[in-house]
Formats: C-alpha cells, structure tokens, sequence
C-alpha cells in the first residue's frame, strides 16, 4: 500500500544530521521541501497540490522554494529516515520540511527523531459511481455485477477485494496504478464505479453532475479519514514553529483552501 495509506512503523537508529535552524534556512535563501513523487493531485512532474502549499511556505517564511521530489520507500518509517532526521544512502536528502506525512500517534511515538505536526488534509477513501447506471448506492450489493475500477495496490483496492467475504473481487478491474486512473475508467464508461483516495477521484470527476462520489460503503473503511501534515527533524524547534504559524496565516487567509479547489479537491481541514 502507498506511504500515507498505510502506516508501517519500525525501530530506527538515533544518528543523523544537525537540524536545520529557521536562521539557516534565511540565511542560505531557500527551504529544501520533500515531495512524493507521482502521488496525484498532490505531486505529479512538478505540479500539484504539495508543490504549490510548499511554494506558500516558502514565501511565507521570506526564501525561495526548493522541491526535493523522492520516491517511497518501504514504509514511513525508511521514508521519515531518508527525508527528514538522516538523509538516503544515495546521498540525497533531508530535506528540511517533508510534505503529506501521516499526522498519527502512533508514527509520532515510534518516531522520536522527527517532529509531525502540522496537519492540513484531512483524506478518506470514497466510490463515485455513475448515477444513470447507479441511483442509489447504500450498500456494496447494490453493485450487482457492475464492474469497480480501483488501483489494487492500495488502501481501497485491498478494501473492496476483501469486502464482504471478498463476494466482489471478479467484478474489480484493479490493473489501475491509482485513483485518478480508475477514475478516468469510470469517465470513458468502461466501469460503473471507481474506488480511491477522495483527492483522486475528485480531481477527475468534480463538478461533473454525471457522478456522485461518497464514503466507501465498507465498514472497514477508516471512518474519520487520516490527516497529512508536515515532518521536520525533532530539534528543529523554531523551523516548525515558524511553518505552523505560517500555515495558519495561509489557512485564514484562505490560500490553503483556494490551492485545494485549484485541482477540484474538496478541502477538508484536518
């Protein structure tokens, strides 16, 4: 499952680098931001939600902007080693602030060399089905033998294969390698519904009266979501002083939420 579906903690060693004070990233003119590589809406060549709330910050504290994209490791903890309190073995790395990462306690326990906070999403995992083909959807049952487009690799690809004893799992088309995609199937017709991250499939069929997109029916399904936010190393004390306060002025300014309805996501504060 992708990094911010699936919360997979281990023992990590203490070593790493100095943190970086805010004095330093000022001094020096920019804040080296992490990024998800391919994780649409948020990060896709450049462009994305997490690129432009990055670039707010950036301004917002007085430097530059300098992305640093990566790809996922294993699990969040090899993620928050390389990105955030030590850096990759390739020699990358850290950065100074890692965007999208899961604001849970038990990660923030198991991780006492890093600082999570900052929470500014707030993500669930939804169908959009197409109302001609489906009215009404109260239940997974009501599917009957449509066929579900969904990434299989994912939170929700794992959650309708297993729903209900599995009773849907040859009506999934799951070769999709993430929401946006399934929820492009949905748009061509191929499918009548599509499951995945609410970000993705809004991204695609928001605003479009077509489709309905609501909570997966599944009672397995995380009910309250899971919120995103930043990560710094632990001793950055007034590096995610200053971002926190710096999101907070973006939030009341509304620049938080215009970024959000910028790629048709829907957004909901953490």
């Amino acid at each position: 499952m992708r990094r911010r579906e699936l919360l997979a903690f281990g023992a990590v060693a203490l070593a790493g680098t100095a943190a970086t004070t805010l004095a330093q990233v000022r001094e020096r003119g920019h804040l080296v931001v992490g990024l998800y590589e391919d994780m649409p809406p948020f990060h896709v060549k450049g462009r994305g939600i997490d690129v432009e709330l990055g670039q707010a910050l950036a301004e917002a504290l007085g430097v530059k902007f300098s992305p640093l994209p990566f790809n996922a490791d294993e699990n969040m903890a090899d993620d928050l080693r390389n990105m955030v309190w030590k850096g990759h073995y390739l020699g990358y790395g850290p950065a100074d602030v890692l965007m999208h990462v899961p604001v849970d306690r038990p990660l923030i326990e198991a991780t006492p060399q890093a600082r999570i906070f900052a929470p500014y999403y707030r993500e669930h995992v939804v169908l959009a089905r197409r109302l001609q083909e489906l009215p009404v959807l109260d239940g997974l049952s009501q599917l009957g033998g449509g066929r579900v487009a969904v990434a299989g690799q994912t939170l929700a690809g794992w959650l309708m294969i297993g729903a209900d004893g599995g009773a849907y799992r040859e009506q999934l088309s799951t070769q999709y390698k993430d929401g946006c995609e399934a929820a492009r199937a949905l748009q061509r017709g191929e499918v009548v519904a599509a499951a995945g991250l609410a970000s993705e499939l809004e991204s695609v069929l928001a605003g479009d009266a077509a489709f309905r997109i609501e909570p997966l029916p599944s009672p397995r399904a995380p009910r309250d979501g899971w919120a995103a936010g930043l990560a710094v190393k632990r001793d950055a004390t007034d590096l995610a002083e200053a971002l926190q306060q710096a999101l907070d002025r973006l939030t009341k300014a509304g620049r938080v939420g215009e970024i959000f309805a910028k790629y048709k996501v829907a957004w909901r504060p953490a």
